[in-house]
């Protein structure tokens, strides 16, 4: 996938599927390619990843045909900018409420590389921009992709307000700091948290742009959602995967190796 059809996909509505990658071992991406995925999402807000490994990771992931998106520290327009110089094929911005913070982050994604009174004037509308730049620009960063993170109660309020920002390609739910928001923290199978995550596909569908969550609660949960306009699937992240599969095996093998010793005490001595 590209990003020009990850963008298209997720305005269409059709489904697309990443995962969080934690790992940044050399190893890791040519495995990562041959699971099937439309798109990888890398996390800077809660994952220590420096400006060089975050570029590494990108160029890599974007050469085997996985869109690098990066969620950004904070709505900050300017680390919006480090991460696509880093080789993003577009940013999630965490925690926005207002249409100034989408406004902002606009600016960065959608405008690049146009900076200052330049480029606020040009948001506010009051002085457009020459026809040659408007080209230059298109070229630039007319492809990628702004998600804006809607994980508190303002932001469910204002969804439609922060929708309307021309540029807005998704809405990706962020689970826990919603449901905190919500008042049930950590409780996924609230009537409130099953309700609000509803509301937000649809909202985000009823604008055209996608509609998504970064999700862990199982398969049948994440598909049921799809049929209020989730398409945006952001399904659980290597470090679960790992966890979940080989404390499985674990377990079972350390349920045969106990069974193997208490057979052995009747005889030989264990070494």
């Amino acid at each position: 996938m590209t990003p020009q059809t990850l963008r298209a996909a997720l305005r269409a509505g059709r489904p697309v599927v990443g995962t969080l990658i934690v790992a940044d071992s050399p190893r890791w991406p040519a495995s990562v390619a041959q699971i099937g995925l439309d798109f990888v999402f890398i996390d800077t807000e809660h994952i220590a990843i420096d400006r060089a490994s975050l570029s590494w990771m990108c160029q890599t992931y974007a050469a085997l045909g996985l869109p690098p998106i990066v969620r950004i520290p904070s709505p900050d327009p300017y680390a919006a900018t480090m991460a696509l110089d880093a080789g993003a094929a577009g940013v999630v911005a965490p925690y926005v409420e207002t249409v100034e913070q989408v406004q902002a982050l606009r600016g960065a994604v959608k405008l690049r590389p146009i900076k200052g009174a330049k480029l606020q004037a040009a948001l506010e509308g009051t002085t457009p921009l020459e026809p040659t730049l408007v080209d230059y620009q298109r070229t630039r960063a007319a492809e990628n992709v702004l998600i804006i993170n809607i994980e508190s109660r303002p932001a469910l309020e204002n969804l439609d307000a922060l929708l309307a920002v021309e540029g807005v390609d998704a809405a990706l739910i962020g689970p826990h700091d919603l449901s905190c928001s919500l008042g049930v923290p950590e409780n996924y199978d609230a009537p409130e948290f099953d309700a609000a995550v509803r509301a937000i596909a649809r909202g985000a569908r009823a604008r055209g742009v996608g509609a998504g969550i970064h999700s862990w609660m199982g398969v049948a949960r994440e598909a049921s959602w799809a049929w209020d306009g989730m398409n945006l699937f952001i399904h659980s992240a290597d470090i679960i995967a790992m966890r979940q599969t080989l404390g499985v095996e674990v377990r079972e093998l350390r349920a045969a190796l106990g069974g193997a010793a208490k057979a052995d005490a009747a005889g030989a001595e264990n070494i």
